[in-house]
């Protein structure tokens, strides 16, 4: 009898044993890096060598790095500032299913080609998600926008996993942003700033760290200023949609005020020329006003809002915006327009 229970109890416990037996282990890794084994659970200090199970998140600080490579050879190389779940792993010899969760940060995933007949790899963010059966790219999650490079074969982009979907190819870009469709890829120019981009990316997460993250922190605010002017060329070809969403898109890959200020303005411009919506152009110019009134953008925001209140008929708003911008700007370069306009307002 107590034989028989004996043998209960290890049938009942090998399963848990299982599910929580390790998936890979850490085989790299430079400055601050810490682990979680669940998502509520406090981090704490990670060891070269520590091994990782499903369930566990891995997050690197201001000079941090780390190398995690799973049972089937994959890896992860994860830069400085990322935050990365492994939710689940299973692997057999038929069959290979994994889901990653990239929660901030920028990473390498070099996903090991798999002879089985059966292969399912999902790396996700919260607003993008990345299929891939065989192959290497690289992906950057800040806030809601995802940024992706291509370095080697092919992988599926969708923002969830079930609509659009745009194949990353080599040599090419895929981005978007709060959970929307992803762009078309974009081919990447080497003597465009996306190339440097990519390849300070690819330095921060190669086989070894490098040696100062100081260009590392660039890599959103590269992409972010390429897209500002990628968003005029979508605007004056038509693909209003677009412009906008790569706009957006720089709003949320930067924060230096200058990007920031020149995105709100190019919006608005899209929302006032080409879309005739002169209610959400006021709102792109009113923030760049509010948020950054020391700017030279401001002196263009001041004048596009006097004429959208004029477009939507406020007449003595609009009026009170063009005198503000005699007041301010005496010399400005839009004052003829001012004076005619209010000419105009007046009679």
């Amino acid at each position: 009898m107590k034989k028989h229970l004996l043998l209960l109890l290890v049938a009942l416990i090998l399963p848990t044993v299982a599910m929580s037996a390790g998936v890979g282990k850490v085989t790299g890794m430079k400055g601050a890096v810490q682990t979680r084994a669940k998502r509520v659970a406090p981090y704490q200090v990670m060891n070269n060598g520590d091994a990782i199970a499903e369930g566990c998140w891995i997050k690197t600080g201001a000079d941090g790095w780390a190398e995690l490579t799973l049972d089937d050879r994959t890896r992860f190389t994860l830069a400085n500032n990322t935050e990365f779940e492994i939710t689940s792993f299973r692997l057999d010899q038929s069959k290979r299913e994994g889901v990653f969760n990239l929660s901030q940060g920028k990473l390498r995933a070099n996903v090991a080609k798999f002879s089985g007949r059966l292969s399912g790899v999902t790396v996700k963010s919260g607003t993008a998600v990345a299929g891939v059966k065989g192959t290497e790219f690289l992906m950057l999650t800040d806030g809601p926008s995802n940024v992706f490079f291509g370095t080697e074969g092919v992988v599926a982009v969708s923002g969830d996993g079930t609509g659009t979907q745009r194949e990353l190819v080599v040599g090419t870009m895929v981005q978007n942003s709060r959970g929307e469709e992803p762009l078309e890829p974009l081919r990447i120019d080497e003597t465009t700033p996306l190339a440097e981009a990519r390849d300070i990316f690819s330095g921060v997460t190669s086989g070894s760290p490098p040696d100062s993250w100081n260009d590392s922190g660039r890599i959103g605010d590269i992409i972010a200023r390429w897209n500002v002017n990628h968003g005029r060329f979508l605007a004056d070809a038509g693909r209003h949609r677009e412009s906008l969403q790569v706009f957006q898109i720089a709003l949320d890959l930067s924060k230096l005020a200058e990007i920031q200020a020149d995105a709100h303005l190019e919006r608005g411009a899209v929302y006032a020329r080409f879309l005739n919506k002169p209610e959400q152009a006021l709102g792109e110019y009113q923030v760049v006003l509010d948020t950054f009134p020391e700017l030279p953008q401001a002196e263009t925001a001041l004048f596009n809002s006097a004429q959208s209140l004029s477009e939507l008929g406020r007449k003595e708003p609009a009026r009170a915006r063009f005198q503000r911008y005699l007041k301010e700007y005496p010399s400005g370069k839009f004052k003829g327009t001012v004076e005619t306009l209010l000419r105009f307002l007046d009679s």
